[in-house]
């Protein structure tokens, strides 16, 4: 992630950061005092995580007029969001390794679930965003049900500043706001049809997000109340083996898979390209005058700015402890120890990234800390001790508050995107849920 800057450069670079990371701490403490918000529905709740207080302020104070922020400091926002999805990726790490012994004895019906997961999303999502000309955005909206870890995968192959990365900016903020109470509806809906087994519902149920998880889960015990045990077992170890394999499913299958298709959809952009050259029948001067203005508001906010690395680390440490230690009510040094682990871990996966160069750093980061995590390492338990004293959604609050700071400049984009995000994110939800329960429905049939 890191990338040589020139020396007169450096201070430069310096005093761009300084005020961003000043504006993130203050936004993402102020939002970890808050906590989170339950707002109860009656069908179901909605509960609103510091994170996306984070995001939400931060993109206020991006749009904000009074005293702008200019699109520099908004790029070095979106650099700092770079590393900070991988400081995620390495916590992610921390919860996959103590469970890496419960995954090697799931059986094939809970395995084969997953594919459920990926045609939701790329064989039908995506087609339909396709429709509704969300651009290339639709790669980063449609290829998971883009959770935490998705950021990453996106962020590394595509950039912090690129569509694809507001796509899946788009799709977690619908996910997180109405992705629970959707998910409610919709699994009391097809519990109640009583044709499937309430085991393939469960593992249905594990869609990689916590919160959709217990929300569907307790949907399908309502309607199952005498499997109550078995149904939330199947659904957290479901949705622990989505989190596990999500990672190198979405980095080698998921992602390559729906950029193939959507250029094959779009034909390799020309369709795209001419929705947005071509003067379309009926078009007014003015429309056309507006078209291009968008199109060099646009090409405005491209480019990434590069940050050394150990500019990055520096501002995401002090961030990080910061939040975390609101989150645990108090410092320690156990959260100064975790977050050593985690920059660690981070800096052997992109030298190991850089000397293999065919691997990327994501992959590097999850599967060494899935391992020193694990019960076969020797010093398993003295680096989960460490680590699990850090909050992961106080790492999560960072990255969101930071990723608020830099939308500012794209804000005509996200305005494409708009309203269409959430017929796409309905339709990503139930075909995710359901082709599952019929896959598990089958498997089950088959080996029990």
């Amino acid at each position: 992630m890191s990338t040589l800057v020139k020396p007169n450069d450096r201070g430069t670079r310096t005093r761009q950061t300084l005020p961003i990371a000043g504006l993130a701490l203050v936004i993402a403490l102020v939002v970890q005092f808050i906590g989170e918000l339950d707002i109860d529905l009656g069908i179901g709740s909605i509960i609103i995580f510091p994170m996306v207080w984070g995001l939400l302020l931060g993109l206020l104070v991006s749009l904000q007029k009074f005293r702008p922020l200019g699109i520099d400091l908004q790029k070095v926002a979106a650099a700092l969001v770079g590393v900070a999805v991988m400081i995620l990726v390495a916590r992610l790490a921390f919860n996959i390794g103590p469970s890496l012994p419960t995954l090697a004895d799931a059986g094939p019906a809970l395995l084969l679930q997953e594919i459920g997961h990926l045609l939701g999303t790329v064989a039908i999502a995506l087609p339909l965003a396709v429709l509704l000309r969300m651009g290339k955005a639709t790669v980063g909206a449609t290829f998971s049900l883009d959770r935490e870890p998705s950021f990453a995968m996106v962020s590394e192959k595509y950039g912090p500043d690129s569509d694809q990365y507001r796509g899946v900016l788009a799709m977690y903020v619908f996910g997180t706001m109405f992705g629970a109470v959707f998910i409610t509806l919709l699994t009391s809906l097809v519990s109640n049809w009583k044709i499937f087994d309430p085991l393939a519902l469960a593992m249905g149920a594990g869609v990689g997000s916590g919160s959709m998880m217990a929300a569907s889960s307790a949907s399908i015990v309502a309607a199952y109340p005498g499997d109550e045990q078995a149904i939330l077992g199947m659904a957290a170890v479901s949705n622990l083996i989505t989190t596990i394999l999500g990672v190198y499913v979405g980095i080698y299958l998921a992602l390559p898979l729906a950029d193939r298709f959507y250029r094959f959809l779009t034909r390799n952009g020309r369709a795209e390209a001419a929705e947005a050259a071509v003067t379309e029948p009926g078009e007014t001067e003015q429309s056309a005058a507006e078209n291009r203005a968008f199109r060099e508001q646009v090409a405005s906010s491209a480019g990434e700015i590069k940050l050394p690395l150990w500019l990055s680390l520096g501002v995401l440490t002090v961030l990080g402890l910061g939040t975390a230690s609101v989150a645990a009510g108090h410092i320690s040094l156990d959260i100064i120890g975790g977050y050593a682990v985690l920059l660690a871990l981070v800096l052997v996966g992109l030298v190991l990234a850089k000397v293999s160069r065919k691997v990327s750093a994501i992959v590097w980061i999850t599967t060494v800390g899935a391992y020193v995590s694990s019960p076969w390492f020797f010093a398993s338990d003295t680096l989960n001790r460490l680590v699990s004293s850090v909050d992961f959604l106080s790492i999560a609050t960072i990255m969101l508050t930071l990723a608020g700071l830099s939308l500012g400049k794209d804000l005509p984009l996200l305005r494409r995107i708009g309203w269409k995000i959430v017929p796409v994110g309905l339709v990503a939800i139930t075909a995710s849920f359901l082709l599952s329960v019929v896959i598990a429905e089958f498997t089950l049939g088959a080996w029990g």
